[in-house]
């Protein structure tokens, strides 16, 4: 009892071995652990948090979830992860604030509309709801959006992806740790993993600051700082650049944007919390690093971006501002592979802005993974080995985002 309130999650004391070691206290991580105590009866698990649950990118986004993406590989997965946070919330028994708002992607020009003509077309073939709007029909359903030709990028119309939505990410970290715990899971926070020791090619240990822990199995789901960490301590050289995202909140207002909206010409995305508060975020930087300082830039073009597609947002006060790591890959696909090339070694990252829409969908196949040492087949198109054979897949495949790998 802490202050006459119950803690959420157990404070254990670490064990010199466990059945996994999970690297990393974020939503991937700790939505591994659950599943491998609730799904598989795995429940001697310890997740390794160098500083906090929900330190990294888990607490550093702005929480959308939809299922639009372009291929059928990542359509199949995030639309089961949409399905999924009803009954997550109703299974840990923890208000995840789940708002089902709807996503509408904005269209500037005919080019862009035949695209997103195209994603409607795939999502629908996938049995996902999706349709295309009209500039009319948009006006309709978001009047705040000034589809004159007065702003730079003139609005054509949008597509409408009624399932999407919003979540509150701290509550996610909460109820998922909560629901770990419950299960048995140790969750060490404030601990740092110094080393992952392999014997004969398989995984045996690691090395924390707090001693050493006897593993077969060690899961690496340590977001923007997983590629240095499986460099550093296993030699293995990720197709990773990580990349610095900002986001900011506003001032509570009236209910008034009833939607997330998104425009890829101005690299801007907002949407109005439950609180009022108006969360818009951006692209990320284009130069690898590993800050989360925010700029003055990013400042000045979110007012501008915003203010153009949204001109009634002119004038209103912004309370917060922070950034957060992207771990992006070439193809701006993730990387959720295993037992190879050493074994019981497996990796869940490369996930760039998708991370946290994808993580407890992920974390139930990733736990099935690690239970059985068999690749579910709907995480096998996201092996590591695509880049070595050079099967990128098509969400947004760039040459140029090749290298320098970290």
């Amino acid at each position: 009892m802490f202050g006459g309130y119950k803690r959420l999650w157990e404070k254990p004391t670490l064990k010199s071995s466990y059945d996994v070691v999970i690297i990393g206290g974020g939503l991937h991580g700790l939505a591994t652990a659950y599943f491998l105590a609730r799904n598989q009866g795995i429940n001697d698990v310890a997740v390794i948090e160098k500083h906090y649950i929900g330190f990294g990118g888990s607490g550093r986004n702005t929480a959308i979830v939809r299922a639009n993406q372009r291929t059928k590989e990542n359509l199949s997965l995030y639309d089961e992860g949409l399905k999924l946070w009803p009954k997550l919330t109703y299974e840990l028994d923890f208000n995840l604030m789940f708002f089902n708002c709807g996503n509408l992607n904005l269209g500037h020009s005919e080019a862009a509309m035949n695209a997103l003509r195209l994603q409607v077309t795939s999502a629908q073939f996938s049995g996902i709801k999706s349709e295309l709007l009209d500039a009319q029909q948009l006006k309709e359903m978001c009047p705040l959006l000034d589809i004159s030709d007065r702003p730079k990028y003139p609005i054509h119309g949008a597509m409408y992806h009624p399932p999407g939505g919003v979540l509150r990410h701290d509550a996610v970290v909460w109820g998922l740790a909560k629901g770990a715990s419950k299960h048995g899971v140790h969750i060490h926070q404030g601990t740092e993993v110094l080393g992952i020791g392999v014997r004969n090619g398989k995984i045996v240990s690691v090395e924390t600051d707090r001693g050493n822990i006897n593993t077969p199995r060690v899961l690496l789901a340590a977001g923007g700082y997983s590629a240095r960490i499986s460099y550093e301590m296993l030699g293995i050289r990720l197709p990773i650049n990580v990349l610095t995202i900002q986001a900011m909140v506003s001032e509570p207002l009236k209910p008034l944007l009833n939607h997330v909206v998104s425009s890829g010409a101005y690299h801007v995305y907002a949407n109005q919390t439950l609180k009022g508060e108006i969360v818009t975020g951006a692209h990320m930087d284009p130069w690898p690093n590993y800050t989360t300082q925010a700029t003055a830039y990013y400042i000045k073009h979110q007012a501008e971006a915003l203010t153009d597609i949204l001109p009634c947002f002119k004038g209103i006060r912004f309370m917060r501002h922070w950034s957060g790591l992207a771990d992006m890959t070439p193809d701006m696909a993730p990387i959720m592979d295993g037992n190879d090339p050493i074994g019981g070694y497996y990796f869940d990252c490369g996930w760039g802005y998708f991370g946290f829409k994808s993580a407890p969908i992920t974390g139930k196949y990733m736990a099935e993974f690690i239970s059985s040492g068999q690749c579910p087949e709907i995480l096998k198109p996201f092996t590591l080995r695509r880049f070595e054979q050079h099967r990128l897949m098509g969400e947004t495949a760039n040459p140029n985002n090749y290298g320098p790998w970290n």
